[in-house]
């Protein structure tokens, strides 16, 4: 096992993976921007390093800073979290010419299944049902507009390189498509480095359904059920909870096994998630692969008891999983309200400032996930994630109320939240009877 670990990331998530490495007897080294430096998670750590300005272009994105944080600081392993690099196939390689053991797949796997149009190749391959769309990588706007016409519209432009909704295009005539093609090229450029991009069927008014799953170096792949994230906005997460409702049981196991089938085939050795859409018909599409942990993981915590950081650990160190699959239960209901210093009421506009009063909520089934504390300063420069709320109760009914009744106990003070939007979400009829696809957000308050 490691001794010591440098985590290669900030906030919540840094957080996160330090009380993990104490909970194991690993030491940590912290890494910061000048604008995360005084930020009180940073003492919890055994040593923190400044590596570079405010924006992460400068700090959190530069392989050698980190790299030489991780040196200076004695550590054997790097922890990237989620975001900046942890999907970085290259950083991942990087590390382990250093010396340094990256705790996440290895850098082949991440490379397959980072890309898109790769890993759909390999999804049709080991028969995993893929969204109908191009077999390659679009060579040009003409190309694209002869595809659409076969597919129908309306279809999705899709970076190969991307995530988070960038580089991603609805389009429903030609016209627009002609309009797009360039624009959602350009965006994957400045977002990833690559321009590259592909056109697939869009499903309407679908559920997004995504798998969590471990997979170890001795060639042992499980899965840890299913999160639903369908409550987003513009492609991003609000909501997310396990199990997914009105999946039935028997997609919900053909869904959990096309994800182990498509990460065994990659020989994957980590945490990772495999996202779907499924249609109202129940037919469900692969669409992509994230090759980390992600934000939502309290959610497959809570239902299955299993530390996912701790795991990640323990599979970088060599060490086998220590379950079957069989062994591998989940229990009750389990929902996370991602809350971010956002102002709903004016399209979810970024409220930078200064954290005056925070209270989290508490009891039973209660968790609250969250680096922040009274004279925080919300940065800026990165994501405006102030914590992650999540429930955990025996049944969906019962975490929605007990969801609602934490929402309403949490108090933030100096900056705007998204908490009224939630609470709303929760006592909206279309949420608690599970009627509502990824459209839902923006078609009940279009102003999102």
């Amino acid at each position: 096992m490691f001794k010591r670990i440098l985590i290669a990331n900030r906030g919540e998530i840094a957080l996160r993976i330090i009380r993990a490495c104490r909970e194991m007897g690993i030491e940590t080294v912290a890494v910061f921007s000048e604008a995360d430096r005084g930020a009180r998670y940073l003492e919890l750590a055994d040593e923190a390093y400044c590596i570079g300005p405010a924006r992460a272009s400068e700090s959190y994105l530069r392989i050698d800073r980190i790299i030489s944080a991780a040196e200076i600081g004695n550590a054997q392993a790097i922890h990237p979290g989620y975001g900046f690099l942890a999907e970085n196939a290259h950083f991942a390689e990087v590390c382990r010419s250093c010396h340094i053991e990256f705790i996440g797949p290895s850098h082949e796997a991440m490379a397959l299944l980072g890309d898109k149009n790769a890993a759909r190749k390999l999804a049709r391959q080991v028969g995993v049902p893929v969204v109908p769309g191009s077999e390659d990588l679009l060579k040009s706007e003409h190309e694209a507009v002869l595809l659409a016409r076969k597919l129908g519209y309306p279809v999705l432009i899709k970076a190969a390189a991307g995530g988070g909704g960038r580089g991603m295009r609805v389009v429903r005539t030609e016209e627009a498509l002609r309009n797009a093609f360039q624009q959602a090229q350009a965006e994957a450029e400045a977002a990833f480095g690559s321009g590259a991009i592909y056109l697939e069927k869009y499903i309407e008014h679908p559920r997004h359904v995504e798998v969590q799953i471990l997979g170890d170096r001795h060639g042992n792949v499980v899965h840890l059920w299913e999160r639903d994230c369908t409550v987003q906005r513009r492609h991003q997460k609000l909501i997310e909870e396990s199990p997914s409702p009105r999946l039935d049981l028997e997609t919900r196991q053909r869904i959990c096994e096309a994800a182990v089938r498509l990460c065994q085939a990659a020989r994957y050795d980590s945490a990772g998630t495999v996202e779907f859409i499924v249609d109202r018909d129940g037919n469900f599409y692969f669409i992509e692969v994230n090759t980390r942990i992600q934000v939502e993981h309290p959610v497959t915590e809570m239902v299955t008891g299993i530390d996912l950081i701790k795991a990640q650990i323990r599979i970088a160190a060599g060490e086998p999983l220590p379950f079957r699959q069989e062994e591998i239960r989940h229990r009750g209901a389990a929902i996370e309200c991602r809350i971010n210093a956002e102002d709903p009421e004016k399209n979810f506009r970024p409220s930078a400032g200064v954290i005056e009063e925070i209270f989290p909520p508490g009891g039973f089934g209660v968790r609250f996930d969250s680096h922040v504390y009274p004279g925080y300063q919300i940065p800026p420069y990165y994501d405006s994630l102030i914590g992650k709320l999540i429930v955990h109760q025996a049944t969906r009914d019962e975490a929605i109320e007990c969801m609602k009744r934490a929402l309403r106990e949490l108090r933030i003070k100096g900056v705007a939240t998204t908490v009224p939007r939630h609470l709303e979400i929760m006592d909206h009829p279309i949420f608690r009877d599970a009627y509502h696809d990824t459209s839902f957000v923006e078609r009940t308050w279009p102003s999102a």
